[in-house]
């Protein structure tokens, strides 16, 4: 170890690609099957639709933040700026958890998609093995990490595509040995919106669990170079084709694949699930098209695991460089990599050997409810960050011309995304069957959020943000203008954010 600093050498298309990575894997490729056999097809893509609205909400909200001050640390360092120093230290414990508790949720569902070939060969072993290859990939300078996801990313976009493409010839009839479909799958038992109100609930809780990741874009504004140019654009090109890919993949789904279908991963899965993709490619007739899509699927899945592991270890070293977690933690190896962080988020990986006790689909739900709960939470910080923020900016006599990157529909966006994703948060309640074990199960991200947050703010007494004194720009610095001038004169320094621990700027 010999720095403490992030090597700034991510581009745009690598965060462009990141944000991908980290929501297009596990939520689309195998939970989105969850989601059919919990709400029905209507309901599957009416959740997708109405939360493709709150992710639009909440990625230009962090967006005007993360290209005015770029910061490895995002809205955790929003939070305590704009909302209470002790909202943003509990909102960054709450990250780390969020993304460190979707590493096994990755690991699982790649291990049962391995069933796919190996039935017979227990799904731990699989998890071992992915969580060492992960680890290892992420130990590589950032770059690397950057090149990685990037053609990762490329696979599994290319796979939605075609997915898309052959799924809608079937529908039509003009693949496959079914004739064409039409809306009888919308027409089985209960559909098209099985389970009425709280089979939507549940809907969300895993959707939210699906488009989760869509903020990377701003996380990764530390290590990117051109922050306040690149941001905006990544923002806007990774909103336009999740919506695209998510809205009309989940409805390939809901045409082809009936909410009944046994091989739904769902909490009561004992037998081998399999992902709607898999399904849909089989159904069209294609030769080895169920192996090569497992095989892009499992690809698409580890790569989601990959910006797991990438977002929670810079959550936890952010968290160190600010004095909010162990100092050691703040080390980072030659090659740039917080080496020490990692390993605590290589820890939480080893969840996903609960499969060996327990069964798959049952291990699979419980985590994804656990990962998807603290999502919303740090979405609900995400908002309020941007709320206050804007207040903040408009009191100290900042223009909003000035902004590199505006969010339309404020105060709208923020408050209603923060008001939708409250009443998920306290809707799951009635998702599932009642007992105490039930509840602190799904709700125990949220119970430690509180405490971590109230317990700070009796310790440190912490207050409300005051907005006129809200740290918006760093610290003005001196800046020495010739060596003549050097001890009479200086200028100050209107920082524009920082990155990687390092504060960037310009004279004015």
């Amino acid at each position: 170890m010999s720095q403490n600093v992030l090597n700034r050498d991510l581009r745009a298309r690598h965060i462009m690609m990141i944000a991908l990575a980290g929501s297009i894997g596990t939520g689309l490729f195998v939970a989105s099957g969850a989601t059919i056999a919990s709400a029905g097809p209507g309901g599957a893509v009416l959740a997708y639709a109405l939360m493709g609205v709150v992710v639009y909400f909440l990625m230009t909200s962090l967006g005007e933040m993360s290209a005015l001050m770029p910061t490895t640390g995002t809205f955790c360092d929003y939070s305590g700026r704009f909302v209470d120093p002790a909202f943003g230290f509990a909102m960054g414990y709450n990250y780390f958890y969020d993304w460190a508790s979707a590493i096994p949720v990755e690991l699982t569902a790649a291990s049962i998609l391995m069933q796919y070939w190996f039935p017979h060969v227990p799904i731990g072993i699989w998890a071992v093995v992915f969580l060492v290859l992960m680890a290892g990939l992420n130990f590589f300078h950032v770059r690397v990490y950057g090149e990685t996801e990037y053609w990762f990313s490329f696979i599994k976009v290319s796979a939605v595509i075609i997915f898309i493409i052959v799924g809608t010839l079937m529908i039509f009839g003009l693949l496959g040995h079914a004739g064409p479909v039409g809306f009888k799958n919308w027409t089985v038992g209960d559909a098209p919106f099985h389970g009425g109100v709280l089979g939507m609930l549940g809907a969300f809780l895993v959707v939210g669990f699906a488009f989760q990741g869509t903020e990377l874009v701003g996380v990764a504004a530390g290590e990117v170079k051109d922050p306040k140019t690149s941001v905006p654009r990544a923002i806007r090109n990774t909103f336009r084709r999740i919506i695209i890919f998510y809205i009309l993949a989940i409805s390939v789904i809901a045409f082809l694949v009936p909410y009944t279908n046994p091989n739904l991963i769902n909490a009561s899965t004992s037998n081998i699930a399999l992902s709607p993709f898999t399904m849909v490619f089989s159904q069209a007739g294609l030769k080895f098209a169920g192996s090569v899509v497992n095989l892009i699927i499992i690809t698409a899945v580890l790569s989601a695991c990959n910006a797991s592991m990438y977002i929670s270890s810079r959550t936890l070293w952010f968290m160190s460089k600010q004095g909010q977690a162990p100092k050691g933690l703040s080390k980072v190896s030659r090659q740039g990599v917080p080496v020490r962080a990692l390993l605590i988020t290589v820890l939480f990986g080893m969840l996903s050997l609960l499969t060996w006790f327990w069964h798959e689909g049952v291990i699979f739900t419980w985590l994804i409810n656990i990962s998807a709960l603290s999502g919303f939470v740090a979405w609900v910080g995400i908002a309020v960050s941007h709320y206050r923020f804007r207040k903040a900016y408009l009191l100290q006599g900042y223009k909003l011309a000035d902004l590199p990157f505006k969010a339309k529909f404020y105060p709208l966006g923020p408050v209603l995304a923060a008001v939708l994703c409250v009443a998920v948060i306290i809707g799951q309640v009635f998702t599932f069957q009642w007992s105490w074990l039930n509840f602190f199960a799904n709700y125990i991200g949220l119970i430690a959020f509180v405490g971590v947050w109230v317990g700070y703010k009796v310790i440190k007494k912490t207050k409300l943000t005051d907005l006129s004194k809200a740290q918006i720009f760093e610290p003005e610095t001196p800046v020495v203008v010739s060596d003549t001038d050097a001890l009479t004169h200086s200028k100050p320094a209107r920082t524009i954010g920082t990155a990687g621990g390092k504060i960037v700027g310009m004279a004015v």
